[in-house]
């Protein structure tokens, strides 16, 4: 065990947020997100929710100071009347961890699963929420 660390988050996402270099991407996929499939490394943190996983993140990993948004979210398909509540609860704690840098940006899906692809890693969860999809961007450790 080590002190400051929040418990659910599993050694090898510990891992990874360590390797991860400025610019580099971090997808948490909701339940429902295809991340087998997309991801170049898998964390399975099966039980969580993304807003636990998100605030966990976001306490050891800082946002970029450098990008004009450091977050993106999923946009709901055209034509579909689900309001994504969740993305609430991501600007709360987006805001609560990083005051400064903390723009979102909404990304259509087939283009949010392009970035997928491309991020560093990706967080699976048992998130049941509808689009609670989150890509973050690392910045830098100033202090």
């Amino acid at each position: 065990m080590l002190k400051n660390v929040p418990n659910i988050v599993p050694p090898e996402l510990l891992k990874i947020l360590m390797e991860m270099g400025h610019g580099d991407t971090i997808v948490i996929g909701d339940g429902n997100f295809p991340a087998a499939s997309l991801a170049k490394r898998l964390v399975r943190c099966d039980g969580c929710g993304t807003t636990e996983i998100l605030e966990s993140v976001l306490k050891l990993m800082p946002l970029d100071s450098y990008s004009e948004h450091q977050i993106e979210l999923m946009q709901v398909v055209p034509g579909d009347p689900y309001q994504p509540e969740i993305w609430e609860d991501y600007k709360r704690i987006a805001a609560e961890y990083e005051p400064v840098n903390n723009k979102i940006e909404t990304v259509e899906r087939f283009a949010f699963y392009e970035n997928a692809k491309n991020a560093y890693a990706i967080v699976t969860t048992s998130e049941l929420a509808l689009y609670a999809n989150i890509i973050l961007r690392k910045g830098v450790v100033t202090e």
